[in-house]
């Protein structure tokens, strides 16, 4: 039994020094500000393991910490993470009580003092119609906000629950109250304003890099639409996200830098 845990402590060391190594090598090429993850596949994931739906989320919680630290130790400034689309609320009633349960759970535990984002100097943003979660989950939102708000080294975005076009309408309607509240002869709204208004421009994100989807589904659904510019890459891995990991990520960082050395090179 001792040597076993001896074996693993010295796999597990191993392995971290050659990860970090490795993540050194390519954070010094061209790296995205903002990368955002669709995190999809955990019910299939949890099917295919013979796991509860719930152990499903729970994994995909965990994998979420590591694609977090990857980024993090990449330098990537801004990470956002589909958590809860607001169309998620039509499940079943049972699979939404268990993810407001692990989203009330695990906002805390991550802000917590030494946890990783109090390591890192990351700054929690919970993007989306919070007003629709349970009064618990909304508390504990407001208090990993605080615990994080001085954190000025990067942003997480838990988009939680969330839409792209209830984003927008939003932006919208902000600015038109803008507009009525300073009564400005102006009745233009430019795509300015708009992007100006946006929950993720709000919270200080850098411009969209990077989108990637997990699970071989290849469809945005309704998240982060406007902020999928042209000069977005889109990334679909067949990967269910509980899975998803540095061999799965490694390929779309170099994609990325590619693509801004084929840029430099043709200016």
């Amino acid at each position: 039994m001792f040597l076993r845990r001896g074996l693993q402590w010295l796999h597990d060391k191993v392995t971290t020094k050659a990860r970090n190594f490795l993540l050194k090598v390519l954070a010094s090429g061209p790296i995205p500000k903002h990368v955002a993850f669709v995190m999809d596949g955990n019910r299939r994931y949890a099917r295919m393991n013979d796991k509860a739906i719930q152990q499903g989320h729970s994994d995909g919680f965990i994998a979420l910490r590591r694609m977090l630290e990857v980024c993090l130790r990449l330098n990537v400034q801004c990470v956002s993470a589909y958590a809860f689309a607001i169309e998620n609320f039509k499940r079943s009633e049972q699979e939404v009580a268990a993810l407001m349960s692990l989203a009330e759970e695990k906002l805390v535990e991550l802000c917590e003092h030494g946890d990783l984002l109090d390591e890192y100097g990351v700054r929690l943003n919970v993007v989306g119609k919070t007003e629709l979660l349970p009064e618990s989950v909304q508390k504990a939102v407001q208090k990993a906000e605080n615990m994080t708000r001085h954190n000025n080294r990067a942003i997480l975005n838990l988009c939680m629950p969330y839409a792209s076009r209830d984003e927008m309408a939003l932006a919208v309607e902000s600015c038109i109250q803008d507009s009525v509240t300073k009564k400005c002869d102006n009745s233009y709204i430019l795509e300015d304003h708009i992007d100006s208004q946006l929950l993720t421009s709000l919270g200080g994100s850098p411009p969209l890099d990077v989108l990637v989807r997990t699970s071989g589904v290849k469809r945005l659904s309704d998240f982060m639409l406007w902020q999928c510019s042209e000069d977005t890459q889109l990334q679909f891995s067949s990967t269910y996200w509980p899975d998803f990991g540095l061999l799965d990520f490694i390929p779309i960082i170099l994609d990325y830098q590619q693509m801004v050395w084929s840029k430099r090179l043709s200016s």
